[in-house]
């Protein structure tokens, strides 16, 4: 029998748990390349033997995305498949053309044949975009689980950006295993705040494997959802979280209307600083979509340990790199705080970049002045530290959900801002957590 030959399209995370679940051991198949984008220097890799499974001895090659029309015409592939996530719909239906243009089928698969059943249940917290608080709106979750003595798993997205068979599973209960298994900024961005509050976070490749052990010492799996991918597990209560600064986005970009169509519970967080219209309008998208949706509306107050650090002074504001990137976001927490503690100056970067913080701004100009936290290799968390020193100002607001300065020497005053949810009137999330308590 003729397999189907496969390409599929990912950026280290939501690709190789697609394969996993429909194509590891499935001899009507012939998966004969990844490719890769969004995350910098992740292809060129080969997803292993070891997690490959017995049809792929050799493991199974990782291309750059920009590879993708010579690889279809090479090999002859009948499928492709994407996988990856927070895309404008525009941009994931161009992505269809040039496949279809190339001879192969465009694939999206479904989460009727990508989601793994627990035997444990599981709460599901995903978004609309990237940045929308999905970390805080997780914390409150745990916070009000244990408090009523749940024992809890986090288990996150992957973001297996190095030694994938290394990567295959990984439990992080300390600050030691983050150094472990050489977490990059963005990986310690998502654990940190979860081992500050004392819960075990999982992640990895194979999340059969990761499940199995994160069932084995939970009372309730919690789901921490990136980007806005839909869940890997299949979840008894889906929280989302929509952003009315990005109005509109939440029946615009791929997979967040999946995520929206999905949810028992739509947090519209970020009220306190949204104009009225927009958070309106954001509500009005998710009763036409969701009409069965509960709403609940959030908030996100700012906390920052030393103001008098920001005021009268020219600052630079470092904020989150995927939210600034891919996320498309133009301010964030950083830029809040600098303009309500009275900055004198936003200063802008972009004079003092380096090495690949510079390839970041050329890529995605529309940054503008701020300073992505990127950090997803040694080479980039050294550029960022050299960026940071460089820059002409008095301080630096640290915007990013950990403190950077456990990552890079800052040669100038910070402050660091973070940031909880806070639900606004009723009803919240003590209401829709009941049946798990």
């Amino acid at each position: 029998m003729k397999r189907t030959r496969v390409i599929i399209m990912g950026a280290a995370g939501r690709d190789f748990h697609n394969f996993n679940m429909i194509y590891r051991d499935n001899e009507a198949f012939e998966v004969v390349a990844f490719t890769a984008t969004q995350i910098p220097d992740i292809e060129g890799r080969k997803y292993p033997a070891v997690l490959a499974g017995k049809l792929y001895p050799d493991g199974i090659p990782i291309y750059a995305e920009t590879d993708l029309t010579d690889l279809i015409k090479k090999h002859h592939v009948d499928q492709v498949v994407f996988a990856y996530s927070d895309l404008a719909y525009e941009y994931v239906m161009s992505k269809g053309a040039i496949v279809n243009a190339a001879g192969a089928d465009f694939i999206l698969h479904g989460v009727g044949h990508t989601m793994l059943k627990s035997k444990k249940p599981v709460i599901a917290i995903c978004a609309v975009r990237t940045g929308c608080g999905k970390s805080q709106t997780t914390r409150r979750v745990c916070q009000i689980l244990k408090d009523a003595g749940k024992k809890l798993v986090v288990v996150r997205h992957p973001m297996p950006y190095g030694d994938l068979a290394a990567q295959k599973v990984q439990r992080f209960e300390t600050y030691k295993d983050l150094d472990t298994h050489k977490c990059t900024i963005e990986e310690r961005e998502e654990y940190e705040p979860h081992i500050d509050m004392g819960t075990i976070v999982y992640a990895g490749v194979d999340y059969g494997a990761i499940l199995e052990q994160a069932e084995a010492e939970a009372d309730i799996v919690i789901w921490d959802g990136g980007n806005n991918d839909t869940s890997f597990f299949k979840p008894d209560l889906t929280l989302l979280i929509a952003d009315p600064h990005r109005p509109g986005h939440e029946i615009s970009y791929y997979p967040g209307e999946t995520n929206l169509r999905l949810a028992d519970v739509v947090i519209i967080n970020k009220i306190n600083t949204a104009d009225y219209e927009n958070i309106e309008y954001v509500r009005e998208n998710i009763r036409m979509t969701n009409p069965n949706a509960i709403i609940i509306d959030g908030a996100s107050p700012l906390f920052v340990d030393n103001p008098a650090t920001i005021q009268n002074k020219r600052v630079l504001v470092v904020e989150d790199g995927p939210t600034l990137t891919h996320g498309e976001m133009t301010y964030g927490a950083g830029v809040v705080a600098a303009e309500k503690f009275g900055a004198a100056e936003i200063v802008d970067p972009r004079p003092w970049v380096k090495g690949k913080i510079k390839e970041t701004f050329e890529k995605y100009p529309e940054i503008g002045q701020l300073l992505p936290a990127m950090g997803y290799g040694e080479q980039q968390v050294a550029d960022l530290e050299k960026t940071i020193n460089a820059v002409d100002c008095d301080a630096v607001v640290i915007g990013t959900p950990i403190d950077l300065r456990r990552v890079v020497k800052i040669n100038k005053p910070a402050v660091r801002v973070r940031y909880e949810l806070q639900e606004i009137g009723r009803p919240n999330l003590d209401d829709v957590l009941k049946k798990f308590i």
